[in-house]
């Protein structure tokens, strides 16, 4: 009986030795790898057309020509869709310099996080790609005065060669007052002009006199939070501040651009791959 016995303290401490070996079941090594539309993370999506992106993760850089931005009065939340993010205010925005691939595009696509309530003091202004000699830019980017949380009146201005053109889409749901994704894209081989709210398409039209590859000219800074003439000084000599025009007083945050026109299934893999913070 007493050799049983001895027998069995042997086992059972030899059970303790083996347990103790063995490491702790983790479930996060056997879930599946994240997918989507055959991409594992936002920087790998159409990776080779990928012009310009700022992370605002704590710097204003361009993460593809290194250029650093200049700030006016903004700062960074920590409140970000990956990280931190750029903090509006009123009189406040970024200035940065484009690289050769944005001020070549002659098809883009623009994504970006916004976080802003509808207007109170007038437009706000998103993004632009400036003009020194007009009174719109290259590109520009706002949302109009009388938009609401339910009903976003979204306008996209385009050079295309002679005068600006204007994307309008009104109605526009699910955009202000929280966390949303803004993208927009012209394909200068269909010249149709895309609006996508979340990765969602929720607009397509084709733009009155604007046709083919677009040629910019007379380009400057990019503008973050608001449009070129609200600056100081105005970034175009066609004009300076209007008093319907503001600034974006909420978030910035994961703007790019593409020198092409992104499809459907790879901007809403971007969305959603940021949106995981991948």
């Amino acid at each position: 009986m007493k050799k049983l016995y001895i027998s069995m303290v042997i086992a059972a401490v030899a059970g303790m030795g083996l347990s103790s070996c063995q490491k702790s079941y983790d479930p996060k090594s056997y879930a599946p790898k994240l997918d989507i539309g055959g991409f594992t993370s936002s920087n790998d999506v159409a990776k080779g057309s990928l012009v310009g992106y700022w992370n605002f993760n704590g710097n204003l850089k361009d993460s593809i020509s290194n250029s650093e931005g200049v700030a006016t009065g903004t700062k960074f939340t920590d409140a970000g869709i990956k990280g931190q993010a750029l903090q509006g205010a009123l009189d406040s925005y970024v200035l940065a310099t484009p690289g050769a691939g944005i001020t070549g595009l002659q098809s883009f696509t623009v994504t970006e996080w916004i976080n802003t309530a509808p207007p109170t003091v007038g437009i706000i202004g998103v993004f632009s790609l400036a003009k020194t000699d007009a009174f719109w830019g290259n590109i520009d980017v706002f949302i109009e005065n009388n938009s609401t949380v339910d009903a976003a009146k979204v306008r996209i201005h385009i050079y295309g060669g002679g005068d600006d053109r204007t994307f309008a889409t009104d109605g526009v749901a699910n955009l202000l007052g929280k966390w949303a994704n803004l993208g927009f894209s012209y394909d200068a081989g269909t010249s149709t002009c895309k609006l996508y709210v979340n990765g969602s398409k929720v607009a397509t039209a084709k733009v009155d006199n604007l046709t083919g590859p677009l040629a910019f000219n007379h380009v400057g800074k990019i503008v973050f939070g608001c449009v070129q003439f609200q600056t100081t000084p105005s970034q175009t000599t066609a004009t300076g501040k209007q008093d319907w025009a503001s600034f974006l007083t909420g978030q910035l945050d994961e703007v790019r651009v593409y020198n092409k026109a992104l499809t459907d299934a790879e901007v809403n893999a971007i969305v959603k791959l940021e949106g995981r913070k991948k």
